[in-house]
């Protein structure tokens, strides 16, 4: 056997890992944050021969999706020898362009598209940075400066969330306004859980507030499911599902949400 086939060898005799297919793809679920993390940090001639990679790969794509589409579109059988000469401004109306049927799949993407990222409350008051943030003067008597901000709504930080250094935090979120787990109800089922907290999705006023963790009227966060024993496509267990806040916590005590199913 060839030296180089020491990995196929060892596969024949002893089997593969049980959790193979599983790391193949994670692996390559990660293969787009990777391409998204190499086109924002390379510099210089590695980012120019990134970008002209992508660039072919892209155009390779949209290659590939033309293809497929014109072979969805049913149109007339052209014929190859007409009996009856047809003059040329004729000619288009025996072979049906494929406008019409690339319109009608263009709408229905969209509508399916719009379907799927509908939210129990799609418009919201926004919140300005006056009423979000309060300013905290620091430094000597004589010479305050007004560079820090308390954050005055409730707010969600990661378990393993470590404060920045006192002289360097700029955004001072306090921890009696931490949340931890949100009152999500199943919009199907009519049961209200009491679920921990993932993470913060997008909070629509800013995206700043997106970063801060901000929980608003509105914000979509992400909560874990793992206890409601809801299973994905492919037969898996879920962990995580979007929710989206329904009401104002700094007002209520508590946090109210709905699931996106």
């Amino acid at each position: 056997m060839p030296q180089n086939e020491y990995i196929e060898r060892a596969q024949k005799l002893h089997g593969k890992r049980l959790d193979t297919e599983e790391r193949a793809r994670k692996k390559a679920a990660r293969e787009g944050h990777k391409q998204s993390e190499n086109a924002q940090n390379l510099r210089g001639l590695r980012a120019k021969l990134f970008a002209k990679e992508r660039h072919a790969q892209k155009i390779q794509m949209r290659k590939a999706i033309k293809q497929h589409e014109e072979r969805n579109v049913k149109g007339a059988a052209e014929e190859k020898d007409p009996s009856n000469p047809v003059p040329a401004y004729l000619l288009d109306r025996s072979n049906p362009t494929s406008a019409k049927a690339l319109s009608s799949q263009i709408k229905s993407k969209r509508a399916e598209k719009a379907a799927r990222f509908s939210v129990p409350i799609p418009k919201v008051k926004g919140i300005s940075e006056e009423e979000l943030f309060k300013v905290v003067k620091t430094g000597k008597k004589v010479h305050k400066k007004g560079w820090k901000r308390v954050v005055t709504k409730p707010t969600f930080v990661g378990p393993d969330f470590t404060r920045r250094p006192v002289k360097y935090e700029r955004f001072i979120r306090p921890m009696g306004l931490r949340y931890k787990k949100a009152n999500v109800t199943h919009p199907t089922l009519n049961v209200t859980v009491q679920l921990p907290i993932l993470g913060v999705k997008k909070n629509p006023s800013n995206p700043l507030y997106t970063q801060l963790g901000v929980l608003s009227k509105g914000t979509i966060i992400e909560v874990n499911v793992s206890d409601l024993g809801m299973v994905t496509a492919s037969g898996k267990i879920a962990w995580g599902r979007y929710a989206q806040i329904t009401n104002n916590p700094e007002n209520d005590g508590c946090l109210n949400a709905v699931l996106l199913v």
